[in-house]
């Protein structure tokens, strides 16, 4: 005997539709990328590639030139992210958005995670050796519970 079907819909039951990558320029994100991508691809999933800028206080002497070089960062990992879509035009197909959003690393993350309605989260371990004391984001992610994350050595 078959049970009844939930009749309301419940994220991800039916394969992830929008999966989210955290891109920051470090090999780690990028290999976090490809990843996603052939994920995506195979899912036939919308692939949200996502840059976090750094907030800068308010109070920062330097403000303008940091959030200039932020600007300057997406727009070089767009550029970059729009070449190598070029590059495997016919061969391997993604659909793909480019979104920045601004905060930390993590809560930028989330934000991103909840505002696409994300299925799947993917991320490059940390290539920081603090982060082993402190937690890195992709731990941080994963202790969050709210998404699958896969972690990209």
């Amino acid at each position: 005997m078959v049970d009844k079907l939930p009749e309301s819909f419940e994220r991800g039951t039916d394969g992830p539709k929008v999966i989210v990558v955290g891109v920051d320029g470090s090999d780690s994100s990028w290999r976090a990328a490809a990843y996603a991508a052939g994920l995506a691809r195979r899912q036939n999933a919308l692939l949200a590639v996502v840059y976090v800028q750094p907030v800068v206080p308010a109070g920062a002497a330097l403000g303008a030139a940091v959030a200039d070089t932020t600007g300057e960062v997406a727009e070089e990992l767009l550029r970059e992210i729009r070449e190598a879509a070029e590059r495997l035009r016919g061969v391997f197909e993604v659909r793909w958005e480019f979104h920045t959003f601004p905060g930390d690393p993590y809560s930028g993350l989330v934000r991103a995670a909840d505002e696409l309605t994300a299925d799947a989260v993917v991320v490059g371990a940390s290539e920081q050796a603090g982060h082993r004391i402190v937690g890195s984001v992709a731990v941080r992610l994963v202790k969050a519970g709210r998404w699958p994350v896969t972690v990209v050595p």
